[in-house]
């Protein structure tokens, strides 16, 4: 090994594992179910009897609830197939490296994708949570009985928890990939081939004694630069069947929310009661812009630029400084800039001042003469 290959290796390694994350596009169902069997093996226990395509986390999760109702799954062998072998993989990989050989390894590999993922896994929990447990209480309420409030929300509650139990039973495949890039060609790594080749080759799936359920990957992935879900006209993250998120730079929204952004106007961003939402419609629509066709005045001006500030009702007001940058552009104009500073700023120079991570007394810019 020549001086820097390790480092290369590893690099070339994080950034493959990163394709997969963010893989689109039909599974490969063939190496996929290879991948499922020999984790099996790999587990020490018989090769599921069936193995089950779903569309989507939430048709996967459907089809396990059912599956399990019946008993013709088995029992969840996720321990063992999953469990195990990553908390033995990563024992010796510990063992082997050290603490701090440890800390440099998975910084330069896992810790690459695992804040993205997390936010990704989560909404996506929390979307199949709403969906399905919603579904469940619908299905059980569609009678002529009058709705008892205290019962609807004990069936509310239990069929969350439902969902929940079922989720814990889930590996997530390509999800998993920043563990997966930690492991990946080192001592100890080859118990995991299984649930690596089925990383590689589809998304989230269930393993039980009979049948394994596995699901398709998503259709369209939609992230801004902070690696969240972010798309303003469709949905951020869809799969094969109609399971979709919908977001803008993170904020979860309703999928007809989006229909309005391109006809947005200052009096309907005023209108909307929830201000998470019209926090959203700010954002995109523009708070200079908003300013401007909102008439509204600025409170402060001094060297450093303009301040103005917007109350919005139910949320804390929004407050920013209007700069002009003193370089000017090749055609000799000087480009204006809008900060948001914090809601407390009382002048110009000071939210100058707090962009630079300084107090206004410490806040000496270079003047050009």
């Amino acid at each position: 090994m020549t001086a820097g290959s390790g480092a290369v290796t590893t690099a070339e390694t994080t950034h493959t594992w990163r394709a997969v994350a963010s893989a689109t596009g039909p599974a490969d169902r063939a190496a996929a179910e290879e991948g499922v069997r020999l984790a099996y093996r790999l587990a020490g226990l018989p090769e599921p009897e069936t193995v089950v395509w779903a569309d989507s986390p939430r048709e996967g999760a459907s089809l396990v609830a059912r599956l399990t109702t019946e008993g013709t799954a088995g029992r969840s062998v996720r321990d063992a197939v999953r469990t195990r072998p990553w908390a033995t993989a990563r024992r010796q990989l510990f063992d082997r490296l050290g603490s701090d050989g440890w800390a440099e390894h998975w910084a330069l590999t896992g810790a690459q994708m695992w804040d993205g993922l997390v936010m990704l896994t989560e909404r996506i929990r929390t979307g199949l949570i709403e969906d399905l447990a919603v579904t469940a209480v619908a299905s059980d309420a569609a009678t002529d009985t009058p709705v008892d409030e205290d019962a609807a929300a004990k069936a509310a509650a239990a069929a969350e928890q439902s969902v929940r139990l079922t989720l814990l039973d889930a590996v997530l495949g390509q999800h998993d990939a920043a563990w997966l890039a930690a492991f990946d060609g080192q001592e100890g790594g080859e118990a995991l081939a299984g649930i690596a080749a089925v990383a590689r080759a589809a998304g989230w799936w269930w393993p039980y004694e009979r049948t394994a359920v596995v699901c398709e990957r998503p259709v369209a992935l939609h992230l801004d630069e902070a690696g969240r879900l972010d798309r303003a006209d469709g949905p951020a993250l869809a799969f094969p069947d109609d399971f979709a998120l919908y977001a803008w730079r993170g904020m979860p929204v309703p999928a007809e929310f989006l229909d309005e952004l391109t006809g947005l106007t200052p009096r309907r961003i005023r209108e909307e009661e929830n201000a998470e939402l019209r926090r959203v419609m700010l954002e995109h629509y523009g708070y200079d812009r908003y300013l401007k066709d909102s008439d509204a005045a600025p409170v402060q001006r001094d060297e450093a630029g303009v301040l103005w500030r917007l109350e919005l009702e139910g949320d804390e007001p929004q407050v920013m400084v209007e700069v002009v940058n003193s370089t000017p552009e090749p055609d000799g104009t000087h480009r204006t800039y809008w900060l948001r500073v914090p809601p407390r700023t009382r002048t110009a120079r000071e939210g100058v001042a707090w962009t630079f991570g300084l107090e206004e007394a410490e806040y000496a810019p270079m003047r050009q003469t």
